[in-house]
């Protein structure tokens, strides 16, 4: 068993649509981004690839590469998943925190947690998402940016020995 942990941050702008877990959600501004800017699937992707040491989603996914330029980010997930797989690793459990001032998250939760668990073929059970607050703090409390921290843990045959 492996742990990994992973964070995205992007701030919010006007002309993009706001996109957590690939669920569209109504709001005024989106996050900024070369991909769809999911800064939630970024962090979960970071922390698997973290877990398995494969580096980090940059690495895979550089920005400027036109073949990524607006792509979901739940497409670069399910590529992650089948490069972990590759190796001998499987999602084991998932738990994510977004932090943001606005809009309200927690009617989108089990949306999210859904087409995570999906795309990874994992059960729901096993997929954590929770939202907060800043508390009108730093940027993110002013309203102009999110932030996504996420802890995964993976399991496989890679540390015999170990």
């Amino acid at each position: 068993m492996r742990i990994g942990i992973g964070s995205d941050v992007h701030p919010l702008v006007a002309g993009r649509k706001l996109v957590l877990g690939g669920v569209e959600i109504p709001f005024s501004k989106g996050l900024s981004g070369w991909s769809d800017g999911d800064v939630l699937t970024h962090a979960v992707i970071d922390a698997l690839l973290g877990a398995a040491a494969m580096g980090d989603i940059g690495g895979h996914f550089p920005s400027g590469e036109p073949q990524y330029r607006d792509i979901s980010s739940l497409t670069l997930l399910q590529q992650v998943k089948d490069k972990l797989a590759a190796e001998g690793w499987r999602v084991g459990n998932i738990d994510a925190t977004i932090v943001a001032e606005q809009p309200r998250l927690s009617p989108f939760v089990e949306e999210m947690r859904q087409k995570l668990s999906q795309t990874l073929g994992i059960e729901i059970n096993k997929l954590s998402v929770k939202a907060t607050t800043a508390k009108q703090l730093g940027f993110i409390g002013q309203g102009k940016g999110m932030a996504v921290a996420a802890v995964v843990l993976i399991e496989g045959s890679q540390d015999e020995g170990i």
